[in-house]
């Protein structure tokens, strides 16, 4: 007997049960889709996080102050950087920490004999509780960031629609403000560009809108678009006030050299708080090796989603092997029949294989289609992205499973005796 007429027989073997093959194929599909939705699911998170991370910059860093006490000694302030002045603080020789970053601290980060891996640095002051008042509209800023003209090049920041504040807006303390997307509609409504030249009130403080920032988007619930930017010292004068810096903000060179800018940074910032690195009193985050350590954790989540889709898929060809026994059983005088007229042990082998990859075949089938649109909606929260080696491997483990689990049924069938198979009730 032929290839041809063993499919032949496969066919008919199929589908002379609809709805017992359906309902085998049923496991098989429910597997493939599986695997393909929750690793690209997977996929889409670390994409995600990817994305969100990357939106400051491989070659970012951010400096902030640490709530730890102890030994140490701070260092007098310096002129603050852009030229804004500062007040001096006397060096009492006391066993103190200088727990707070200063303009001074980020005026020595930009000495570029000690730091020459360092690209940029941005003092950053914030404002809490502020709301922006505008022709009868009001808006409660997500976040209203003060610093210079640098903090722009290094949060990835462009201006969309108008034009950015200069170091001398910093330097004249002049009160002119960048506006994101979602404040900017919010006050002025439409896609809020006519606000533009505008004064917006801030807690009562008048403030000219400069520019409206290009939009970012969400990551999760948090909306990228709801903030403002202006020049710190303008901040410090309406807003803030005088007091340390929330953080500072430093652009490496190169990706490549990230490292080196962050043990520059810390060189630094060691001698101004006379701290080491057991008892440093800041802490500085490292947006590259961030990103490295997420990419990791995501990779690890997608394997771990994959593989618990996949018991789906074992779970259906134990339900291909189950079938098939029963069919082998059901059939057991046919195959006599067959045997006693001359089909041989490969002919009987080949046709109950090939009816279990089939059944397994036409579940891939159906389950990548599923998964692939099964993909195309957000999963709780998550975009989907699928993952080309997902579709592959689903479909492939898929006729694997086929083989594997319809081997044994049709080895069974094969080696029944023909005067047992005739007798067969």
């Amino acid at each position: 007997m032929n290839i041809g007429e063993s499919t032949r027989f496969a066919v008919q073997g199929v589908t002379s049960n609809k709805m017992r093959s359906a309902l085998t194929t049923l496991g098989i599909l429910i597997g493939v889709a599986a695997v393909i939705i929750l690793v690209a699911v997977g996929t889409g998170s670390s994409k995600a996080v990817a994305d969100s991370i990357s939106r400051l910059g491989s070659n970012t860093l951010t400096v902030s102050s640490s709530s730890t006490t102890g030994g140490g000694r701070g260092g007098p302030r310096q002129p603050a950087v852009g030229g804004a002045g500062a007040t001096a603080s006397p060096n009492s020789g006391t066993k103190t920490r200088a727990n707070q970053l200063t303009m001074a601290d980020a005026q020595a980060l930009t000495d570029k004999a000690a730091a020459p891996d360092v690209l940029g640095v941005a003092p950053v002051v914030s404002a809490s509780s502020v709301t922006a008042t505008y022709s009868g509209a009001s808006h409660s800023v997500g976040t209203f960031t003060g610093s210079t003209s640098t903090y722009l090049l290094i949060d990835n920041d462009t201006v969309a629609t108008g034009s950015p504040f200069t170091d001398t807006d910093y330097s004249e303390h002049r009160r002119v403000a960048l506006l994101g997307v979602t404040v900017a509609k919010d006050l002025a409504g439409g896609d809020g560009t006519s606000i533009v030249g505008k004064t917006v009130a801030f807690n009562g403080k008048q403030f000219t809108v400069l520019g409206i920032l290009t939009a970012k988007g969400s990551t999760g619930p948090q909306d990228q678009d709801d903030r403002v930017v202006a020049p710190a010292t303008a901040v410090q004068d309406t807003l803030a006030g005088y007091g340390s810096l929330s953080s500072i903000s430093v652009k490496a060179a190169s990706s490549s050299t990230t490292s080196a800018a962050q043990s520059e940074v810390e060189a630094i910032l060691d001698g101004r708080h006379h701290v080491t690195a057991a008892d440093r009193d800041y802490s500085v985050f490292n947006s590259a090796a961030l990103l490295s350590a997420a990419t990791s954790s995501n990779a690890t989540f997608t394997v771990l989603l994959g593989a618990v889709a996949a018991i789906s898929l074992l779970v259906g060809g134990i339900g291909v092997m189950n079938i098939m026994l029963v069919t082998v059983t059901e059939r057991t005088r046919e195959i006599g029949i067959r045997k006693a007229i001359g089909a041989g042990k490969g002919d009987i082998v080949s046709q109950f294989l090939l009816e279990a990859v089939m059944l397994s075949l036409f579940g891939g089938i159906v389950g990548v289609v599923a998964g692939l649109i099964g993909s195309r909606f957000t999963i709780v929260g998550v975009q989907p992205v699928v993952a080309p080696y997902s579709v592959v491997l689903a479909f492939g483990v898929a006729i694997a499973v086929g083989l594997f689990f319809g081997l044994y049924p049709a080895n069974r069938a094969a080696t029944l005796r023909p005067i047992d198979a005739l007798r067969h009730e």
